[in-house]
């Protein structure tokens, strides 16, 4: 690759640009301190369409640019990840990948060695991370005792060459285990296949080692959208909605009486809609120059795409679901 990028401009591009890889190539053409190099997807017409939107260069091998920038996006589909990832991180590119890491955890774990190998910063865009509503809850937090999340969308076809695990719930699957902090002792899940052939619903109930439960759904065949998550513990509950970016925090009154119905103070704060997708990228850029770990590691997406192949086993194994211990997943 090129020379480090510690001063001055680090040179991007964003491999694959159509929905989501434009948005990435937007920001990256906004940014301070990014030099936009170039755009590249296997579609010719897509990738001229922004290159000539940005004022950069358009290509269809991602091969051919990797020499000439610092960092890269990788939006492509998710079977493609682990190649692009691993083409650039052996030639010292860092790398932000769109989530999930990759479509198996042997491939993340590869993907996660060669960037500890190279010293590449490699982070994993669960942009939940970067919600506001979620940033405030953490300061909040104590111990959860019992956590539920709910991510509904109505059906759509892009997203559908993985299941709606891989798809929407990993979001979930990793804000609740930061969340938590605890290994995960048991699973159970159940699922079904309605309008794709990857599986379209999922509930998954997961219990952590000092007693925490999440109980967690995510459907892409609702009528309804919704992005929300309640965390319950000892002196609170949190009720936290991601979409519209408000968190409301519940707790008793200390001043109750006893022998009267508990009374609560309701705590509401609303957030700006903020740019999430932009303060992501921003951090992966600040990693690189600060030589830090980002705020979403390889790790992090690794330890992710484990639980989602254990939960995406379950439900392929028995349409009622079953339990099982957090063994190596493959």
């Amino acid at each position: 690759m090129s020379s480090e990028a510690g001063a001055g401009n680090l040179r991007t591009a964003v491999i694959g640009v159509g929905y989501l890889g434009r948005f990435h190539a937007q920001k990256y053409r906004q940014i301070e301190g990014s030099q936009l190099v170039a755009v590249v997807d296997a579609n010719a017409e897509a990738a001229q369409r922004v290159a000539t939107e940005l004022g950069v260069e358009a290509s269809t091998d991602y091969l051919a640019i990797l020499d000439r920038v610092d960092a890269i996006s990788i939006a492509v589909p998710t079977p493609l990840h682990h190649a692009v990832a691993m083409a650039a991180l052996e030639r010292g590119v860092h790398v932000l990948v769109e989530k999930p890491i990759a479509t198996t955890v042997v491939q993340a774990r590869e993907m996660v060695a060669a960037a500890a190998q190279r010293g590449c910063v490699l982070q994993v865009g669960h942009l939940e991370r970067f919600n506001p509503a979620i940033v405030a809850a953490v300061s909040k937090l104590q111990t959860p005792r019992f956590v539920e999340s709910h991510r509904l969308a109505p059906f759509k076809q892009r997203g559908t060459d993985v299941s709606v695990v891989l798809d929407l719930m990993i979001h979930d699957i990793d804000l609740i285990q930061e969340l938590v902090g605890q290994p995960i002792e048991s699973i159970d899940a159940v699922g079904a296949q309605v309008f794709s052939g990857e599986i379209d619903i999922v509930n998954a109930r997961i219990r952590f080692r000092g007693g925490c439960v999440a109980n967690t759904t995510a459907s892409r065949v609702s009528l309804k959208q919704e992005r929300k998550i309640r965390i319950f513990q000892d002196d609170a509950y949190l009720s936290i909605d991601m979409q519209q970016k408000i968190l409301t925090v519940i707790r008793k009154k200390d001043a109750a009486p006893v022998e009267s119905p508990a009374q609560v103070a309701i705590e509401e704060e609303s957030y700006d809609q903020g740019d999430a997708l932009r303060d992501e990228i921003a951090a992966f850029l600040k990693a690189i120059r600060e030589k830090s770990a980002p705020v979403v590691t390889g790790e992090d997406g690794l330890r992710a795409l484990e639980t989602a192949t254990r939960i995406t086993e379950l439900v392929l194994a028995s349409p009622s679901g079953r339990t099982v211990s957090p063994g190596p997943a493959t």
